[in-house]
Formats: structure tokens, C-alpha cells, sequence
């Protein structure tokens, strides 16, 4: 949890002061968005922990089907459980709307329902001056019909100034997918946070405050090596402090000098190298998972590149018009895969994605059939 943390003052104080200050306060309604493992699940449980130091009660959750029939069972536990589908009843005539095997409520009666049960919630909280903190992670993955009755259910109960506080967190697509929906139009107004990379300094600086108070030394040559190979990117963080620490402190098991160890520079390129390879294992193969085959033609395009690419060589890589590469230039930035660099250049925005593309381009193009490699 804590390298993770690191840099992440300003929105946490936003968050804190949103509880404090009451009703209405901007904090209260947030939206968390960042690609992958740069710790937005983290700040969640964070958001969260704060809160509980409150009094208050709070409801996580991740989005997938059911995500509305899930929030309605989390309040109200002692009420006999009922499958709710959330989707119409089947229309058989003379029957009129009828469901088979299971009670249904609609679409249009779940945001009424959400709203009554959180209100009730809220009745018994607000007497012991708390409140309800609820969050979605992964939102981008709901369904339309729960993010209609979620809004809508905390719209209202924020209309009515009660203490309620509602965060969603999720990939930049959310803010294709949600936010242009005109039934959803309430979720604009939520504070948008988005989830970068850490400064270096800082970077440096926890790393040898961590070290340090595990009686393990980092510092000189050593912590800037290790600094430097995160760029960053909070997930490497955690995984070059992990690994040149494991490094370490199985050394100093076997030392006449317990507690005395000092990380040497062996130690971090060994460290380095073995946070590479997970990276690798957790963060770019699912990324590269859930992308079309064009977007992962786009990329080895680029790969080919150093640094920055040009956008209309990539193109003529590929074999397409610069028109044709640029929908999956606006893809792949809007997915927080690659960034702008301006004057017709991208680069990749996730850390050693060029260096594990070059390394599985040979896997990757066989496994994206139908496309011009």
C-alpha cells in the first residue's frame, strides 16, 4: 500500500475534505480514472479506510453484471435475499409483463428501489452523525442499466443533501462510454482525477525511507538506479522496491551483520530485472490481451521506433492512410497506451511496453491474424 500511495497527497486531501465539509462538498462525488496498475484500486481502499476512521459505512464493489442487485443486498442484509433482475420482464400476451422463475424489478423501479434503500441506510448513519461511502471499481465494465440506477439513485440523495459519497474508478475509457450518455449527464459534474506517474524524486525518497526502516540500506548509485528503472510507473514501483529488497534481505539472513546490510548495485540490477519480467506477466500481456488485432498492429508498428514515432510512418507501416491509422491512434491514447507527444508523434505511456513488444513480436503477429503486420 504505501509506495503506492506516494504522490497521491492532493487527491487524498480533496477526498478527506469532501467528508468533512459536508453535503455537497466536491469530494463526495468523484471519478478516478488511469490505465492500468498505476493504483486506482488502491486510492479506493484508501478513500475507504478514511472514511471508516469516520464512523462511516462503506460498500465496495466491482463492476459486472449485477452490480445494482448486488449494492441492494449490501443494504439491506437482514431483509429475506431476492433474485432481482434488473433487466424487463418477458411479455407474453394476455399477461401483460411476467417473469419466469424469478421476481423481477425493471430498469425503471431499480433506481427507485437503490434510492429507498440507501435512503433508509442513511436514516439510521446520519443519527450517529456518519455517513455512506459507496465504490465502484472498474466501471467501465458495468452495465448501462446498473449505472442508470446507481446515478440515479445518488443524484437524488445529493439533491437532498444527505451524507452520502459515491466514487467510480476505471480506465480513460470510461469517459467515452459514460459520460456522453445523455441519462448519465450527473456523472460529468463528478471531480475527475486522473492517475499518473509519481515524481522520481519522490520515488527516491520512499524507497529510502522504506529500506530504511526495514534495517536495510539503499542509497547512492544503488537508489538511483532503482528510482530511475521505475519511471515512475506506480505498479514498477512496488515491484522494484519489492524485489531488490527480497534480493537483499535474503542476504542479510546469512550475514554475521544482521541489520546492517546495504543494498548493493548487484542487488538492484538483479532486483530490476525480476520486476521487468512481472511486469511483464501482469501488466503488458493483459494489456495487449484486451486490445483488436489493428491496435496491436498499430503498436508494433511503433515498437520499431526508440523513442517517439511519427504517426504517418506507423501508418505506412501498417500498409493504411493516415486517416485509417489515426482511428487507432485515438484508440490507443484515449486507452492511456500511448500518449501524444505533439507534432505528429506518439510514444508509448506504459513503461518496457516497447522493449516486451520487440521481445514477443513474433507471438504477437501470430496471434493477430488478419491483420497487415
Amino acid at each position: 500500500m504505501p509506495p503506492l500511495l506516494i504522490g497521491r497527497d492532493a487527491i487524498i486531501d480533496d477526498f478527506e475534505e469532501g467528508l468533512d465539509d459536508g453535503p455537497g462538498a466536491p469530494g463526495r462525488l468523484m471519478r478516478v480514472t488511469g490505465a492500468r496498475r498505476v493504483g486506482k484500486t488502491v486510492i479506493l481502499t484508501e478513500f475507504g479506510r478514511i472514511a471508516k476512521a469516520r464512523k462511516w459505512e462503506v460498500i465496495d464493489e466491482t463492476a459486472s453484471e449485477g452490480l445494482a442487485q448486488r449494492l441492494l443486498n449490501r443494504l439491506t442484509p437482514d431483509k429475506p435475499s431476492m433474485n432481482i433482475s434488473i433487466k424487463p420482464s418477458v411479455s407474453i400476451a394476455g399477461l401483460g409483463g411476467v417473469s419466469l422463475g424469478e421476481a423481477n424489478v425493471s430498469s425503471q423501479q431499480m433506481p427507485l428501489t437503490l434510492r429507498a434503500a440507501m435512503s433508509q441506510r442513511l436514516d439510521v448513519l446520519e443519527r450517529k452523525n456518519a455517513g455512506l461511502l459507496v465504490t465502484i471499481d472498474e466501471a467501465q465494465a458495468a452495465e448501462r442499466s446498473d449505472m442508470v440506477a446507481i446515478a440515479t439513485a445518488v443524484q437524488h440523495l445529493i439533491r437532498e443533501e444527505r451524507n452520502i459519497a459515491f466514487v467510480f474508478a476505471g480506465l480513460p475509457t470510461i469517459a467515452s462510454k459514460w459520460l456522453n450518455d445523455e441519462v448519465l449527464t450527473f456523472l460529468r459534474r463528478a471531480q475527475a482525477e486522473q492517475l499518473g506517474d509519481i515524481p522520481l524524486q519522490d520515488v527516491r525518497d520512499a524507497f529510502e525511507d522504506t529500506f530504511e526502516d526495514s534495517g536495510i540500506a539503499i542509497e547512492g548509485k544503488a537508489l538511483d538506479m532503482a528510482a530511475k528503472a521505475t519511471e515512475g510507473y506506480p505498479f514498477m514501483i512496488q515491484l522494484v522496491g519489492y524485489h531488490i529488497w527480497r534480493i537483499a534481505y535474503r542476504r542479510s539472513k546469512n550475514s554475521d551483520h544482521a541489520g546492517s546490510v546495504t543494498v548493493t548495485e548487484q542487488d538492484t540490477e538483479q532486483g530490476i530485472a525480476n520486476a521487468l519480467s512481472r511486469l511483464g506477466d501482469a501488466v503488458h500481456g493483459p494489456e495487449l490481451d484486451g486490445l483488436s488485432p489493428i491496435d496491436k498492429t498499430y503498436l508494433l508498428a511503433m515498437a520499431q521506433d526508440d523513442g517517439p514515432s511519427s504517426t504517418s510512418t506507423v501508418a505506412e507501416r501498417m500498409g493504411k492512410d493516415a486517416a485509417y491509422a489515426n482511428i487507432y491512434r485515438t484508440r490507443l491514447i484515449e486507452a492511456q497506451v500511448i500518449k501524444d507527444m505533439g507534432y505528429g508523434k506518439v510514444d508509448f505511456a506504459i513503461p518496457y511496453l516497447r522493449q516486451y513488444l520487440r521481445e514477443h513480436a513474433a507471438y504477437i503477429r501470430m496471434n493477430s491474424s488478419g491483420t497487415s503486420l
